[in-house]
């Protein structure tokens, strides 16, 4: 597999960056969206190591909970959804805050056909590792021509 580098890759550090600088200016120029919860970053890559290829998927997921997140594949999407709690004991006054709180969800294209049933998932240290093998192209088979649709009968 070859590996390209995405031109797009830096521009959400970007963002994060010009919004660190200009501050709130946005928001007041009603130019910035409004955001909920958080967006994870995640990582997908093609893995040929052990019995057979497949899709890994890792998502930066520190401070959330395992009860907190579902995952499921649709066809060649992979949908992570879950929640990060705010932990904000009552009597704290902040100075800045950085770390985003509350719903997510992530829905990832594949790209590939996969093997939704036979997907495994993992959780250290605040990285969730989704391993989906990739389903195979099967032999080819005959198809056999049923005789009583002959002259339309099996439309009858």
């Amino acid at each position: 597999m070859s590996r390209t580098r995405d031109p797009f890759a830096n521009f959400e550090r970007m963002r994060r960056q010009i919004d660190e600088l200009f501050g709130d200016a946005w928001t007041r120029a009603g130019l910035a969206q409004r955001r909920t919860g958080f967006r994870p970053r995640v990582d997908v890559y093609y893995s040929d190591s052990g019995d057979r290829p497949k899709v890994v998927i890792k998502a930066d997921l520190a401070g959330v909970a395992t009860d907190d997140v579902s995952i499921e594949v649709r066809a060649r999407t992979l949908v992570i959804t879950g929640e990060r709690k705010a932990r904000d004991p009552e009597g704290r006054v902040y100075q800045q805050i950085e770390i985003e709180s509350g719903p997510f969800q992530r829905e990832i294209q594949l790209g590939v056909d996969v093997l939704a049933e036979e997907a495994r998932a993992t959780y250290d240290d605040g990285v969730l590792r989704i391993e989906i093998p990739l389903a195979t192209a099967g032999e080819a088979r005959q198809v056999p021509i049923d005789p009583s649709a002959e002259n339309g009968e099996a439309d009858q």
